[in-house]
């Protein structure tokens, strides 16, 4: 199950795992989650659906991720 939340300027926030996860399984969820936000994209949306992705802790700094890496997007 995949809970997210989207704000009216196109950000979304979601939860992915625990520092006790294993990095196997954060990078499973996260490839679920991805893969969660492309399916929902809206029938109607042109262009690229998803531009930046940033991955952080709860209240950490961000950390950019290159888009060559996220498979759905």
């Amino acid at each position: 199950q995949i809970e997210f939340r989207v704000e009216k300027a196109g950000i979304i926030h979601g939860g992915i795992g625990k520092l006790s996860f294993s990095n196997e399984a954060l990078r499973a969820n996260f490839d679920a989650f991805v893969d969660a936000i492309v399916k929902a994209k809206p029938s109607g949306s042109k262009g690229k659906y998803v531009r930046k992705v940033a991955l952080s802790s709860s209240m950490g700094p961000g950390l950019k991720v290159y888009l060559g890496e996220v498979q759905g997007a």
